[in-house]
Order: C-alpha cells, then sequence, then structure tokens
C-alpha cells in the first residue's frame, strides 16, 4: 500500500514536458510558445489601437454630398448688379409733339443666382472610386426677381407741362420697363456663363471638407448643368 502511494506522488510530481529539470525553467519548446502568445497579445494590442486612433473608414462620397446639400437646400452664387436705363413718353394731346412728356431714368437693379439643392438627388451624381472624381449634374440655375433700388433712381422729366399724375404714370411704366431689362440682362450669355462658374467653385469649396471627414483627401468634384453647360 504503501509502494502505491509512492508511485503515485512520483507521478503527480513529474514535471511538465515544457519544463526543464532543473530549476523548473521553461524548455525551449516552451519559451517559443510563450513567445508567440505574448507576440499574438502585441499585434492584437496594436491593431485595435490603430482602428481605435488613427484609422478612418472612407465614407460614402455620394451620402456625404447630399447631406451637405440637404442642410443648405440653396445657395446665391452670384449677386449681379446693374444699372438699368428705361425711358417712357406719354404723347400730347392730338399728337402734337411739343406737348409730349418724357421722362428718362436710371435706376439700381440687383439679381440673384441660385442654386437650388434640393432639386439634387443621388442619381445626379457619379463616383468615380478609381479617379477620385465626384461628377454632380445640379438643376438649372434659378434668377431670383429683380430688386430695383427706386430710392437711388435718378430721374430725368421733360415737358411744356408735366402734372403730378403725369409723373407718376410715367415712374410706374419706368419700374415696369426696368424690371424687364434687369431679367433680360440677367439671362446674357456672358453672365449666365460666370454665374455657372461661380456656382461651381462654390459646390467645389461646400464640398471639400465633407470629402476629406469622408477619408477622400484627394477627391475632385466636377460640376455640370442638367442644360448641358
Amino acid at each position: 500500500m504503501a509502494d502505491r502511494l509512492n508511485e503515485a506522488m512520483l507521478i503527480t510530481a513529474k514535471p511538465s514536458p515544457n519544463m526543464k529539470a532543473a530549476g523548473g525553467r521553461l524548455s525551449l519548446r516552451g519559451e517559443m510558445i510563450l513567445g508567440l502568445v505574448a507576440a499574438a497579445f502585441l499585434m492584437a494590442a496594436l491593431y485595435f489601437g490603430w482602428r481605435a486612433y488613427i484609422y478612418q473608414e472612407e465614407g460614402d462620397p455620394v451620402a456625404s454630398a447630399m447631406q451637405t446639400f440637404e442642410k443648405q437646400n440653396d445657395l446665391v452664387v452670384l449677386t449681379y448688379r446693374s444699372q438699368v436705363v428705361a425711358e417712357s413718353v406719354i404723347k400730347g394731346p392730338m399728337g402734337v409733339s411739343v406737348l409730349d412728356r418724357r421722362q428718362v431714368v436710371i435706376i439700381p437693379a440687383m439679381v440673384e443666382y441660385r442654386i437650388e439643392f434640393s432639386g439634387v438627388d443621388p442619381s445626379d451624381m457619379v463616383w468615380d472610386s478609381q479617379a477620385q472624381l465626384l461628377t454632380i449634374t445640379l438643376p438649372n440655375l434659378r434668377t431670383s426677381q429683380p430688386n430695383l433700388d427706386e430710392a437711388k433712381a435718378r430721374a430725368f422729366t421733360n415737358g411744356l407741362w408735366v402734372s403730378r399724375d403725369d409723373a407718376q404714370a410715367l415712374a410706374r411704366t419706368n419700374s415696369q420697363i426696368a424690371e424687364r431689362k434687369a431679367v433680360e440682362y440677367a439671362k446674357e450669355p456672358e453672365i449666365l456663363a460666370i454665374a455657372r462658374n461661380a456656382a461651381r467653385e462654390a459646390v467645389r469649396r461646400n464640398l471639400a471638407i465633407p470629402l476629406q471627414v469622408a477619408g477622400h483627401e484627394s477627391a475632385r468634384v466636377e460640376v455640370r448643368f442638367a442644360n448641358g453647360n
């Protein structure tokens, strides 16, 4: 009985194969396993630290652009100011020209060019990930109703006799003429080209930061318009 007990005690006290007999130190194999485990823990710690503090997953550039547009709704890209000259005449009785009443007015006018982002949806955008190019097709620019600064208008009225009613009638007619002319000026090709270029630059500036935040620091933006310009 005592011999069996001693044998059992010897078996349980037998050192691990990864331990050296002298001093209970790890064997070469045990040291290699422990080193691999430590290296694995170190790599895992480095990976999670990189994911948490350095790595930035690239976002969807189309979604980033749409979010920016939804916040702005619309954007004034250009304010066009001009001096509009209008002239109106009230004919004299019986067609006598010497009794004509005439007024010439110079009125400062202002027209705004806007982009209405509410008319843009994701189908108007194409993202080329290889070229890092976002192409956007915008609705045509909208022009505001001309704002006539009649307080700063200069009026020149002549005629042998111009009553107050005549002067008021001439002023009303001239305001209508000036408004029509301001609209015509705002639609001139040269002015529209300037407004479109201003719109392109404004959209590029507005999307630069959102695209960088989404992880596309080298992204470029190309802006087109629905009418093909």
